[in-house]
């Protein structure tokens, strides 16, 4: 038989940003919104709407109050969110650094019941909740929401990339996405300021995003960049390869052994899990095995077990872990990023 506490945790586990930003814009309002995580961008993007569209322009001046954490204590927040608003259906207080908040007791006693007529936005950024202050976060589930909001993975920049500029009516090809997400990261702040700019840059009769666009919009070369190289390394093109790596180390602004690290091992990392795969010939089963939120990524690995074998594989992840120790100085007295690139790469094509 399913418990209530058990049924509350699962409700819970669906909270997302779209489920919360559907009710918002449904005005499904909760007395409580506590927005916690390392991932930044989506508690400002719930903070910024209530603060934007909650309330009428001439009722926020009486209506709508910005504290921060280490201004303000629990009982200042408490006896403010008990107010009633003024010629108004609501009032919107948002807290900001609510990690700083010391003692909740108050807040706790104050979400047991919570005005119906406020809306507390508590924003905790870089970081969630101490694990022991149970209590508290029981009280923040029954009063409301509580949001956790993490970074994305790398796999999942694509689609977050692409998602984001089919809102905006425009489409883009899936090298122009590896390039972006590949180039600036999973630092969804600054992803989405780069977007916009080329959202900005695009014609209004051809909205769609291409290599050549990234390029001119936000600096990224479509022909020598870590989505390049990979490319070249998966195809087992050692000219293109050779280039690339030559491009970097005259230009080490443009890229770096740092950068380039991470999106090789991941690559390789997978690989050695597709030979496991029961349908490796399969491009959908083998997107499915390895967690691929499209089946367009498995073709290159299908390409990677054709070009590679599983022994040389082994080979290679053993390999870049050594540089990965050697770049960090680690046994390592004096061969610069460079010569470990060019080494490293010699080792995977060879």
């Amino acid at each position: 038989m399913l418990t209530y506490s058990y049924l509350c945790s699962m409700a819970q586990a669906a909270v997302t940003f779209d489920s919360i930003m559907s009710d918002l814009k449904a005005r499904k309002f909760k007395p409580v919104y506590y927005l916690m995580g390392e991932e930044s961008y989506y508690i400002d993007k719930i903070s910024d709407w209530i603060a934007e569209n909650v309330l009428q322009p001439e009722e926020r001046d009486f209506n709508q109050t910005i504290l921060f954490g280490s201004d303000v204590n629990a009982s200042q927040i408490a006896d403010a969110a008990k107010r009633y608003p003024m010629m108004s259906e609501y009032q919107v207080l948002i807290v900001k650094e609510a990690q700083n908040i010391k003692n909740t007791e108050a807040l706790e006693k104050y979400m047991k019941a919570p005005m119906a007529s406020t809306i507390l936005v508590l924003c905790h950024k870089n970081g969630k909740i101490d694990g022991r202050k149970q209590a508290y976060v029981k009280a923040i589930r029954g009063a409301g929401v509580l949001f956790e909001s993490k970074k994305l993975y790398d796999r999942e920049l694509p689609p977050f990339i692409e998602k984001y500029l089919q809102a905006s009516g425009a489409t883009i090809d899936h090298k122009s996405t590896q390039l972006i997400a590949d180039h600036i990261g999973a630092d969804l702040s600054r992803l989405t300021s780069e977007l916009d700019k080329v959202l900005i840059g695009l014609p209004k009769d051809d909205k769609r995003v291409t290599p050549q666009v990234v390029e001119d919009q936000i600096g990224v070369s479509k022909d020598f960049n870590g989505f390049e190289l990979r490319d070249a390394i998966i195809n087992r093109n050692v000219f293109k390869a050779n280039q690339i790596v030559k491009y970097f180390d005259e230009n080490p602004k443009a890229g770096s052994i740092y950068s380039f690290l991470p999106l090789l091992f991941n690559y390789f990392q997978n690989l050695m899990l597709a030979y496991y795969c029961p349908q490796k010939n399969s491009q959908e089963a083998l997107a499915d095995w390895l967690d691929m939120k499209s089946p367009w990524g498995a073709r290159d690995y299908m390409t990677g077990m054709k070009n590679y074998t599983g022994m040389k594989v082994l080979q290679i992840i053993s390999k870049m872990r050594e540089t990965d120790a050697k770049s960090k100085g680690l046994d390592n007295p004096n061969t610069g990023p460079g010569e470990l690139m060019k080494e490293l790469i010699f080792f995977i094509l060879h």
